[in-house]
């Protein structure tokens, strides 16, 4: 008979990947050992194998989990009905608040997504489309010309995500911007870049 799960399986499962986020993003990926996430997120090893065989599962499911979420929050503070410009606003805003608290996330995606096999990798990069999608439609509305003689809407799209995901590099919380106002720079950045691409 199968083993039935804890009723704290989700919750513990979500503390072995923050661990496993932040030993892989201080000691690296090759040097990160199973002993020392166990550690870290005080669970025996034992328990660690039961929720993950080895490191390459937890760096999938590091990065699966983080991109599916990042994803949901994107379309659920996507508003077709609004404008275009404030639809972009609303956007890097649930984008950046997302990125709160996930400085480890963002080293593991950099360096972790060619650790993975050839189907996992896919698998990743099928949901980083799909965000880089919504965003370029939404781009597109506030400027229909990017796609007009010059094929620019997709190195204008990737510009923002250059703001917002190197943003922990030195965004600092309680420093003289704050994070929701850090979006409205990025938005308003973008937004007068794309006027001056008519």
């Amino acid at each position: 008979m199968a083993r039935s799960r804890a009723h704290d399986f989700a919750a513990k499962q979500r503390s072995i990947l923050r661990s496993a986020a932040a030993v892989f993003a201080e000691v690296g990926m090759d040097k990160a050992s199973m002993s020392q996430i166990a550690a870290h997120a005080d669970v025996s090893k034992a328990l660690l194998y039961h929720y993950y065989p080895g490191r390459d599962a937890l760096i999938f499911d590091i990065l699966r989990t983080n991109l599916t979420e990042l994803d949901e929050a994107i379309a659920a503070a996507d508003q077709p009905d609004l404008p275009p410009r404030q639809r972009l606003r609303a956007l890097v805003h649930a984008v950046l608040e997302q990125y709160r608290d996930a400085d480890d996330y963002h080293k593991v995606q950099l360096n972790g997504t060619q650790t993975l096999p050839q189907d996992q990798r896919d698998e990743i990069m099928a949901i980083e489309r799909r965000i880089v999608r919504r965003f370029a439609a939404v781009i597109r509305q506030v400027n229909p010309e990017l796609e007009a003689e010059r094929p620019i809407l997709m190195p204008v799209t990737m510009s923002i995500f250059g703001m917002m995901n190197w943003v922990y590099m030195w965004f600092k919380e309680g420093g003289p911007v704050s994070r929701a106002e850090y979006a409205d720079l990025a938005t308003d950045i973008l937004l007068g870049g794309i006027e001056r691409l008519r």
